[in-house]
């Protein structure tokens, strides 16, 4: 009997699915180990790392391959200073500044003051981490996880895990431009040419 594809098995087998997946990369597994450490407010390891690690394992490739950075988001409105911001990515240097990969940290509270400047559209200000990670480009790669000191798992995902395991790249048209989910898409595709991506509503 040929084995049921991961995304179409029970949600709770997929949440064990995903854990299993993850702790094949010893550097997310790493890097969510040194975040829990710092205690950040509101911190999520979240999108490529994550997502792209479950796409090098599905397609039989080294679990870390092709990986660009680890994106480690937090939320904290008491101070939107960038001196504030800057002071925890210092932080973060010292904490994962050994590790083989860039960690790159922000605050999702501030994104609103720079997210017009470089993406072309305005953007309000999020109430928390996960209403960042709501607004990512692609669905599939709303997905964060965290661990507390015990390491014990915390896993948000909006639209499911099906997509990730199934390697398909869905369009989420809430914030990000059609522009940036098309050069995201082409990037992944050359690394990943197994991806099935999903135009964006109304492209041709």
């Amino acid at each position: 009997m040929r084995p049921v594809p991961i995304g179409r098995l029970p949600l709770d087998a997929q949440v064990d699915a995903l854990r299993a997946t993850l702790a094949r990369n010893d550097l997310v597994m790493e890097v969510l180990a040194r975040a829990a450490r710092l205690g950040l407010p509101g911190w999520y390891l979240t999108a490529g790392c994550l997502v792209q690690t479950v796409w090098n394992v599905v397609t039989g490739r080294p679990p870390a391959d092709g990986i660009r950075d680890y994106d480690l988001f937090y939320f904290d409105d008491s101070d939107l200073g960038w001196d504030a911001e800057n002071e925890v990515i210092k932080a973060g240097a010292h904490a994962f500044g050994d590790l083989p990969v860039v960690v790159e940290i922000r605050n999702e509270a501030r994104v609103h003051l720079w997210y017009e400047d470089r993406f072309g559209v305005p953007c309000e200000p999020y109430p928390s981490t996960e209403a960042a990670i709501d607004s990512f480009a692609a669905t599939t790669c709303c997905l964060g996880i965290r661990t507390d000191r015990e390491g014990r798992w915390r896993i948000y995902a909006p639209h499911g895990l099906a997509d990730v395991f199934n390697l398909v790249v869905r369009p989420n048209p809430v914030l990000a431009p059609r522009e940036v989910y098309e050069a995201k898409a082409r990037r992944w595709r050359e690394q990943w040419p197994e991806l099935t991506v999903l135009a964006w509503p109304g492209a041709p």
